[in-house]
């Protein structure tokens, strides 16, 4: 859920009539803000176009509320909604012109420009016009060198007809100072600059960004052989279904394939989603490297009120007035500071109930940062918040705690006591000693982070943030250096001099790999599992078949034995008929014949009889087939144990669980169709010879005779009847259990062809992503070889591969490295793993 919609709706303004706000301001304001990013350099922009502009301090106010992410600030949909139908067109070129300003129009960016379309009700015409005609001046700007105004900024030239407005030329003026060109060469220097200090350190950003500039060509290239697999693998799921479309068109097959398609349209639908969803991660992870190439980039992390904005504060010396006294900011986007090639990023509150939205704007820096900074506080040490470097580790990134000491330095008495003995309250032993807290912190990483390969540095936040404040300037040197802040600005500027380069190396592509990987995980995954349903399916097939086949034997013995009763309870039933019905001539008899059966229900019960065994029959096959779908539905339960699924994953194999259904529509259409007739027409032969040996009868001996004749005649036509109909039912069941037993065959055959296809373009693709992956890993290990040595090469394939035999990386956790000639290594075993933070083996191949 992006910023725009998290704000509730409320009433608009409390205090202020809709008058007093400029929502054509406020949009601008979402835009800056679509990122989930405050630059410092933005905000302080987004000020002086307030002031340019001459906005109303209402709108201000209501602008500070957005960028603190106050919990009534104005949403998108409040402020657009707001905004006159004849200010909408320029609103939006104003809202592409701030878009635009770094050159990259981002997702986040279009997301808010189609929300706001909405909101407008704008066609999709509307809003794909005005955007062409956007990227068509950019594409003009980098282009045009004769054009009159190609030195003007993209905004003062798609901006052109709407200079009469006063925020348009604001507008302007802001766009200029920021565009690519422009930004960044303006920003305030340090008071402390004590990262910056010394030649070591223009040798390490020289280093850095040369370094940088080399691996990202092969970031570059490997995510976008990654994004070509998974639209490749879009398409050939797409073509495997319509091959198997394309079979419907025909006949004989033409049912099982149509049930087939079915059945699997929406298996590969949902693998076609999550290849999108992949795509976008991939296409973030992209825009992600992009952003980190020029800079060092320290993000803080860590639960909300841990101390990240006054830490942050204390770096950038920009922000106190958000920390004084009685203010805590809770910083709900990234605040980004940059300074010549450093960016330090503050990151919203992880690890709190309810938090969820916080913590994927603190996940969307993860990728371009090189350092993280994960503060927690000696008082409240949970194994939550630890739960967060899960990702971290997942991204592979370098980590080191900050344990932020709690102790109330605002209460005089304390203080003076901690003024005589600042080093007491950073002992590790005794009864308020740190090492408790430290084991603890280590135990906890252990469990999420895979291993404890990091520096956990003790810091009083509170003693450095007193330094600053006016009340204490007497002191402020001894409070500064009591907060031993000092011990973790020299960590980062370690991590910048010494591991700069190593660092970049790691963010460009020790952790891009990751992002290769993840989709990698989940096609391997997912061919796994569609090659084991296709064997479960093979396998399976000849039981299928042997209990089908059962059922239709004891559901046909069991036709035969209602057949046989029906019939011997119609034969019972003649003797007591014929002593009624004796002397009933002909017709009257038939006519009382044909009532006698039909109170016997003959015809009823045989039908019946056919009826309740085709049902049984049935029933037998869908429970057949359900334990198959029941054993596809734990095969894939199995295979996404170990994976992390969202739910658009857990119905990829949805209707292939339903895998009776169709097959059992087409076993029912089969099973009616050989039904046999089983009504019957017996006629019954005179039961009066006449002439003269008649006449000569008593009337007893007439009875007698009488009765004997219908009795034979019935009965025999009875027991032939019976004969005929239990050969006919033999012949008709047989006939149509063979053809339940094709129709299944020839459904499982298509079924384990479609998955098989499935699968096949699964396994291509994940042997494409290995690749990649393996690509940008022996990329990655030459630059760990040349670190180890202390040697730099220009990255090339030509030196990887003279260099570097075979790369095993278990991401995160170790890697193992092969070269193809001895190298002497200068860095310790013991260094590379704090380092790196993983467990890194380097080994000659020949041994």
């Amino acid at each position: 859920m992006t910023q725009t919609q998290r704000a509730p709706e409320r009433n608009t303004h409390d205090t202020n009539t809709a008058s007093d706000i400029d929502y054509r301001f406020l949009l601008l304001v979402h835009t800056v803000c679509a990122d989930r990013q405050i630059h410092s350099e933005e905000s302080k922009a987004l000020r002086e176009l307030s002031c340019q502009a001459k906005i109303g301090q209402s709108t201000i106010a209501e602008m500070e509320k957005i960028l603190a992410q106050d919990d009534n600030y104005l949403s998108l949909q409040e402020v657009a909604c707001r905004v006159p139908t004849g200010q909408q067109n320029e609103a939006m070129r104003q809202i592409l012109a701030i878009a635009y300003i770094d050159g990259f129009f981002a997702p986040l960016e279009r997301e808010i420009v189609e929300q706001v379309a909405s909101i407008w009700n704008w066609s999709t015409g509307e809003i794909d016009r005005i955007i062409q005609e956007a990227q068509e001046f950019t594409t003009k700007r980098s282009s045009s060198n004769k054009d009159e105004q190609s030195n003007l900024s993209f905004a003062a030239r798609f901006l052109k007809n709407e200079k009469k407005s006063a925020l348009s030329r604001a507008v302007i003026s802001m766009a200029t100072k920021l565009s690519p060109e422009t930004i960044g060469r303006k920003v305030e220097q340090l008071e402390r600059e004590i990262l910056l200090s010394g030649p070591e350190y223009d040798v390490a950003i020289e280093q850095c960004a040369k370094i940088a500039s080399e691996d990202y060509n092969y970031t570059e290239l490997a995510l976008k052989k990654t994004r070509d697999t998974l639209e490749q693998l879009g398409e050939n799921l797409s073509q495997a279904m319509q091959e198997l479309y394309r079979k419907t068109d025909g006949k004989g097959k033409a049912s099982s394939a149509r049930e087939v398609a079915t059945q699997l349209h929406s298996s590969t639908q949902s693998l076609t989603n999550e290849i999108i969803a992949n795509l976008e991660r991939v296409r973030e992870s992209t825009a992600a490297k992009q952003r980190a190439l020029n800079h060092f980039s320290i993000a803080f992390m860590g639960k909300t009120k841990a101390g990240k904005s006054t830490l942050h504060a204390i770096l950038t010396q920009n922000g106190w007035e958000a920390i004084g006294v009685g203010k805590q900011r809770t910083t709900r986007f990234n605040r980004v500071y940059e300074w010549k090639n450093i960016r330090i990023i503050d990151t919203p509150g992880v690890g709190a109930p309810g938090g969820q939205t916080d913590e994927e704007v603190a996940e969307s820096v993860i990728e371009e940062s090189d350092v993280i900074c994960y503060v927690v506080t000696n008082d409240s040490i949970q194994e939550t918040e630890f739960q967060f470097l899960k990702l971290l580790k997942e991204k592979a990134k370098p980590l080191i705690v900050l344990l932020n000491v709690k102790y109330n330095l605002r209460d005089t008495r304390r203080l003076e006591h901690f003024l005589k003995d600042p080093n007491k309250h950073f002992e590790m032993d005794g009864n308020s000693g740190l090492r408790g807290h430290i084991e603890r912190i280590r135990r906890y990483a252990q469990d999420h982070y895979a291993n404890d390969y990091f520096p956990i540095i003790p810091i009083m936040l509170l003693a450095a943030q007193l330094s600053h404040e006016l009340e204490h300037q007497e002191y402020k040197d001894k409070l500064f250096s009591a907060s031993k802040i000092q011990d973790f600005l020299n960590s980062i500027r370690e991590s910048l001099i010494k591991y700069g380069a190593i660092r970049r190396s790691q963010t460009l592509l020790g952790s891009t790999v990751g992002a290769i990987e993840h989709p990698g995980k989940w096609v391997t995954q997912q061919m796994h599992i569609y090659q084991q349903l296709a064997a479960t399916l093979k396998t399976k097939q000849a039981t299928i078949q042997k209990q089908i086949q059962t059922a239709a034997k004891d559901n046909q013995a069991s036709l035969l034995q209602r057949i046989e009763t029906v019939c011997q309870e119609a034969i019972n039933a003649i003797p007591p008929f014929a002593e009624m019905n004796w002397k009933a001539n002909k017709v009257s008899l038939q006519i009382a014949w044909e009532k006698r059966l039909e109170e016997i229900k003959f015809n009823k019960r045989l039908k019946a009889a056919y009826e309740e065994t085709n049902k049984s029959f049935g029933n037998d096959v869908k429970e057949v087939i359900e334990e198959v779908g029941n054993e596809l539905q734990l095969i894939a339960n199995l295979g996404s144990s170990d994976f992390d699924h969202s739910e658009q994953d857990t119905n990829n194999f949805r209707d292939l669980f339903r895998i009776g259904g169709g097959v059992l529509g087409l076993v029912g259409a089969i099973l009616f169709l050989f039904a046999p007739p089983v009504g019957i027409a017996l006629g019954i032969a005179a039961t009066v010879v006449g002439g003269i040996a008649q006449f000569f009868k008593s009337q007893d001996d007439k009875r007698r005779e009488a009765v004997q004749n219908i009795t034979n005649s019935l009965s025999s036509q009875i027991i032939t009847h019976r004969q005929n109909t239990l050969q006919q039912a033999k012949e008709n069941f047989t006939e149509n259990c063979n053809s339940v037993a094709t129709a299944i065959d020839t459904y499982f055959n298509d079924l384990i062809q479609g998955l098989e296809a499935i699968s096949t373009h699964l396994e291509s693709a994940k042997k494409r992503l290995d690749d990649t992956a393996n690509y940008l890993n022996r990329a990655y290990a030459k630059r760990i070889v040349d670190w180890s040595t202390e040697q730099y090469e220009q990255l090339n394939d030509e030196g990887i591969n003279k260099t570097i035999a075979k790369v095993q990386r278990e991401f995160g956790s170790a890697t193992t490295i092969q070269t193809k000639a001895e190298v002497q290594l200068k860095k310790s075993q013991e260094e590379m793993k704090q380092i790196l933070q993983e467990d890194i083996s380097i080994k000659n191949v020949s041994y």
